[in-house]
């Protein structure tokens, strides 16, 4: 029987612990990495979140792999990361894919409007 997305999604969510946002910032504040994982032209549309990191899904496994040549520095794998997308389907989906790639802690942040609506402040390029 073939995987949906929302079988993916769920056995992500089960391997990703979701953080709250008054956690999420915390964790900001000790040094864990924000990534947004939302393609470009969501945040073009909407800002991020202060300090964030911005790779689109698709090119997350280019851009957190050490031994690319697209590494982003920025993500190390013994560095806290912190995955937050639309509403958290793909934060999830992008953690699972950070913890197969060796990233020790990685956290579901949710989605931007949540972090937005906590008070997070919002930066727009």
């Amino acid at each position: 029987m073939p995987t949906t997305l929302r079988d993916m999604i769920a056995e992500a969510q089960a391997a990703v612990p979701r953080l709250p946002p008054d956690q999420v910032a915390d964790r900001m504040r000790q040094g864990a990495v924000l990534l947004d994982v939302r393609d470009p032209n969501e945040v073009a549309a909407s800002g991020r979140i202060a300090g964030a990191v911005c790779v689109s899904r698709g090119m997350l496994e280019f851009r957190a792999d050490p031994g690319s040549p697209t590494h982003n520095t920025a993500l190390q794998r013994t560095t806290p990361v912190l995955v937050y997308c639309g509403s958290g389907g793909r934060a999830a989906l992008a953690g699972r894919t950070l913890r197969e790639l060796g990233y020790a802690e990685v956290f579901n942040a949710g989605g931007f409007k949540e972090l937005a609506d906590f008070g997070l402040p919002i930066e727009r390029d």
